[in-house]
């Protein structure tokens, strides 16, 4: 069985996906995270990202939502395609 490698949500590609494995954020930002649907499990979809890769658009189900890399650095992924 090949081992995935995780990855953090803000080193992937426009166009690309990936699954949660987990979020690294506490208090109001996780709520709002998890109110998005944006959990472990999940699986994510890179719209867009800032030409510097500051700012990041996200679709999880059928929310699409922006981050900041900050915020995009808390979300590890694996599953990345």
């Amino acid at each position: 069985m090949e081992k995935s490698t995780m990855t953090l949500l803000s080193a992937c590609s426009k166009g690309g996906t990936a699954r949660v494995v987990k979020i690294n954020a506490t208090g109001p930002l996780k709520q709002r995270l998890l109110s998005f649907g944006l959990m472990k499990g999940s699986e994510v979809k890179m719209l867009e990202c800032s030409p510097t890769k500051s700012t990041f658009e996200i679709k999880v189900g059928n929310v699409s939502l922006a981050l900041r890399k900050e915020e995009a650095e808390l979300i590890e992924v694996d599953d990345v395609r």
